[in-house]
């Protein structure tokens, strides 16, 4: 696939606890964009967005920005009343895949298996326990694993949690509780209307937080992930089938928690990235990669889903 030559505004940055990855997904996807003969405006995302992106009048805006106001529907709004055409996912969706309760709402009736869990005040757990330890704490619309705890017996949080412990409950007003799942972690990228590989991710240490993903080597990326088929078929069947459902655009990446003790049943969807990274360590790049797919053309196809999107349904 070749595109012609068009005028690309990179949209990156903004002020999300996600700020330096998009930077970074920023910056590859803009050089790569060069790299195939493309113009592009970087814009480092500020409260003049709307007037910077007016002045470019880009061709199409590449979406390359993680966390709100980013990937919460709020700039996918801002840029439908614009009437700019854009990459990933559109306003609805956005909405809804930030949002871990909203997601499970849209996809458990259709029988994608996620955790259970409910939602509480963190108030509320210096109380008690919202659930049998151990278990999950997270904020209900961050992604990267920002602000993710494991409360377990023996962890030193207290019991109850002591409201002087640093963790997510000094820093969100409420919090998504989940039965912890113990065993492996997995990814499936999505794009357009492919599932590409299955990848296992093993920190060095710890879990796979923030820093186990954007920090070169504390992770090691298995990819494919050496996992029975019917696992493997199993990732990309429901990653492909939550990408449907939600409306996704473009790319997407699920990540799984895997207990091989149960086979088939210990298989759960965790969440649905709509934008997600784009940086040298990234899971979506290396899986295309392995498909045979570099990173420009990557980039392309992505613009390509966009471009035909806009143009509506059946365009060429």
């Amino acid at each position: 696939m070749s595109l012609p030559s068009l005028h690309v505004a990179v949209l990156m940055g903004g002020w999300s606890s996600e700020r330096p990855v998009s930077l970074m997904s920023g910056e590859g996807v803009a050089k790569a964009l060069e790299s195939k003969g493309h113009r592009v405006t970087r814009i480092d995302m500020d409260r003049d967005v709307a007037l910077r992106l007016a002045d470019a009048r880009p061709d199409v805006v590449f979406n390359a920005l993680h966390g709100a106001p980013g990937e919460d529907g709020t700039v996918q709004g801002m840029m439908d009343l614009m009437g700019l055409t854009y990459t990933h996912s559109g306003l609805a969706t956005s909405v809804i895949a930030i949002d871990k309760e909203l997601t499970k709402q849209a996809l458990v009736p259709h029988g994608i298996p996620m955790p259970g869990g409910r939602v509480v005040k963190s108030a509320d757990i210096h109380q008690r326990d919202p659930l049998p330890r151990p278990y999950v704490l997270k904020p209900v619309n961050e992604g990267s694993s920002v602000g993710v705890a494991i409360v377990t017996a023996e962890g030193n949080y207290g019991n109850p949690i002591a409201r002087d412990v640093k963790g997510p409950w000094q820093e969100f007003d409420a919090l998504l509780a989940e039965p912890y799942i113990r065993g492996r972690e997995l990814t499936t990228a999505v794009i357009g209307d492919r599932a590409l590989l299955v990848t296992e991710l093993k920190p060095k240490s710890g879990f796979y937080d923030f820093d186990s993903k954007y920090t070169d080597g504390l992770t090691q990326h298995i990819c494919p992930a050496e996992i029975p088929d019917d696992i493997t078929q199993a990732c990309k069947d429901i990653a492909l089938r939550a990408h449907q459902l939600l409306g996704c655009r473009g790319t997407s990446r699920s990540d799984f928690r895997w207990d091989d003790t149960q086979g088939l049943d210990g298989l759960f969807l965790l969440e649905v990235n709509t934008q997600p990274g784009m940086t040298p360590l990234s899971l979506v790049p290396e899986q295309a990669r392995a498909c045979g797919m570099e990173y420009p053309e990557l980039v392309e196809a992505i613009i390509a889903e966009a471009l035909a999107d806009a143009r509506g349904p059946g365009a060429p």
